[in-house]
This record gives C-alpha cells, sequence and structure tokens, in this order.
C-alpha cells in the first residue's frame, strides 16, 4: 500500500476513492471501503482519501482520543487491500480550501477520480461545507461517479464512531465488537516491565499504547493475543496497577495462557474480549496473589464458552 502524507500526489491511473475520517474503521466504515475495494475489478486504483490530523484536533487544540491510531488504520488498510491512502495534511491553508477546489484539483485533477465512495453525511472544505449534493453536481460536470454508501444499522441503529466510542469507555467489549466487525484492540511492541507478575506466579507481557488511543474502563479483561500468525487466550490489565505499580504511567499488561517464550521487542495485537472486574487497590501483595489466581480460574471458564 503506497502511504502519501503531503499534498503533492498524483495518480498514475483512474481510481475510485473513499472519503472519510475512518475513526475505528467500523462496519460501516468496512462497507464503504469492500464497494471502493470492488472497483479493482474494472481497473480502478482502490484510494482512501482522509485528513490528518483530523479537523477537530486542529481547530480545537486539543488530544483527540481514537479508536484506532494512525499506524493501526494504516495496518488495516493495508490487510483489506487498499492501493493507496492519503493522509492529507490537514493545516490551516488546506483547511481553508474551497469545496469545489478540492473537487477539481484534489479529486479530479491529483486522483484522477471516476467513482467517489462516501455516506450521505460526508463534508469536506471550508468550514466543511462540501457535501454530498455538491459531489453530484460536480460528478455530472466532470464526468465521474458518485456512489452514495447507505449506513450499517445493528441493532436497528445505524453505526458510527460516536457509538462505538460510548461503548468502549463502558467496558461493553462485546457490544463494541459487533460494531467494528473485530474486537477492540491494542496493538504494540512488548516492552520490559518490573517483571512483579512472575513474582505474583502471573507473567506477563507489557506494551504501551500508541498516544491517542482510547481507553475503556481501567480493570481486567478477558482477550486474545496474536502473536505473528499465533492466537492465545489471555487476560490483560489495563490501568495503572493501583497496588504495585506506578501511579503515573497507564500501560497494557497482558497474562497468556501456556506461552512462556521470551518476546521483548515484539510486535502484539491485544484483543479485549470482555470485561471482568475494574482495577482495585488490595490491602496486600498476598491478596493481590490470590485475586489473580481467581481471574486466571475464571478466564479458563471464560474460554470454555466461545469458539
Amino acid at each position: 500500500m503506497n502511504i502519501i502524507t503531503d499534498t503533492q500526489f498524483h495518480m498514475g491511473e483512474p481510481s475510485c476513492v473513499a472519503i472519510g475520517k475512518f475513526d475505528g474503521v467500523h462496519v460501516g466504515h468496512r462497507k464503504l471501503l469492500e464497494y471502493v475495494l470492488s472497483a479493482k475489478e474494472d481497473g480502478l486504483a482502490a484510494v482512501v482519501f482522509t485528513f490528518y490530523p483530523s479537523p477537530n484536533a486542529l481547530f480545537t487544540g486539543e488530544k483527540q482520543e481514537e479508536l484506532t491510531t494512525p499506524a493501526e488504520k494504516r495496518a488495516l488498510f493495508a490487510q483489506m487491500g487498499i492501493d493507496v491512502l492519503w493522509e492529507f495534511p490537514m493545516n490551516r491553508r488546506t483547511a481553508a480550501m474551497a469545496p469545489t477546489a478540492f473537487i477539481e484539483q484534489v479529486l479530479v485533477g491529483q486522483l484522477k477520480v471516476k467513482v467517489v465512495a462516501a455516506g450521505a453525511d460526508v463534508s469536506f472544505g471550508h468550514k466543511g461545507a462540501g457535501n454530498m449534493e455538491l459531489l453530484k453536481r460536480y460528478a455530472r460536470i466532470y464526468g465521474f461517479e458518485v456512489a452514495e454508501i447507505e449506513k450499517v444499522c445493528v441493532g436497528g441503529v445505524p453505526v458510527g464512531s460516536t457509538q462505538v466510542r460510548s461503548e468502549v469507555r463502558a467496558g461493553h467489549m462485546e457490544q463494541a465488537e459487533k460494531l467494528l466487525g473485530r474486537p477492540y484492540t491494542f496493538r504494540g511492541t512488548v516492552c520490559h516491565g518490573r517483571s512483579l507478575g512472575k513474582t505474583l506466579g502471573m507473567p506477563t507481557v507489557n506494551l504501551i499504547p500508541e498516544e491517542g488511543k482510547l481507553f475503556p474502563p481501567f480493570g481486567v479483561y478477558f482477550s486474545r493475543v496474536r502473536i505473528g500468525d499465533q492466537i492465545y487466550r489471555g487476560i490483560t490489565n489495563i490501568g495503572r496497577k493501583p497496588t504495585v505499580g506506578d501511579k503515573e504511567s497507564v500501560g497494557v499488561e497482558t497474562y497468556i495462557y501456556d506461552f512462556e517464550e521470551e518476546i521483548y521487542g515484539r510486535s502484539i495485537e491485544v484483543q479485549l474480549l470482555s470485561y471482568k472486574r475494574p482495577e482495585q487497590r488490595f490491602e496486600s501483595v498476598e491478596a493481590l496473589k490470590e485475586q489473580l489466581a481467581a481471574d486466571r480460574r475464571d478466564g479458563l471458564a471464560f474460554f470454555c464458552n466461545i469458539p
């Protein structure tokens, strides 16, 4: 997959372009992306166009908690088979581009667009004034098609990133998985911890999530861990480990069943399946040790009841 991060890119072939924020890359986004990927059968390059940073981040100046970090989006798009990902730089100058100029210069001029795929609520250009109606009007002028992709509903409710974010913040991992089409996931490189898990009888692997990743409630989760091509069962603690940990740092620490390899420096994926209990402070390390043993037993029971 070709990743573009500046404004000077020009396609060498006609394209089908998906426009959106794609935070979460949820089931609604996937419907849109599947449409774009299907256009490859007609000889069109599959292109994802998104803004980085998001308009909200630019204009509020606040850090945005994301369901999927830029690196995670890149990995998901590459896995799906997207040809080009254009992370269009969002700054005061590019944000001031007129919607008509965006269509004429970027879509038609630089991307050689033949088909634009987007949701009905698509927005672009200065103050987000560009919309689906404008796209369709200019499609007739420049000879490209517009595919308006309908929202996907789960439980009768249209899926959106705001809804997914709400479920993750509430710790409803099963519902978040239904909306995402996959478990809510943390990716990262295994780093050295304080080796306390080994002392407590539950050796763990530690990763520090990318900055800006949305955290669910601190606590203990049943999880799966992908290491290379292998999937393992696990129990994951997210938080600051109040009984024995550093009060400042937030980490993702996972005990992996039936696993004893040293994997420091390797990239792994931790998939959160179900929330078990909140993070809590114990009166002693011994009390913590007893709770961890109970968590491990409960995890075995949990995994006996799922595929």
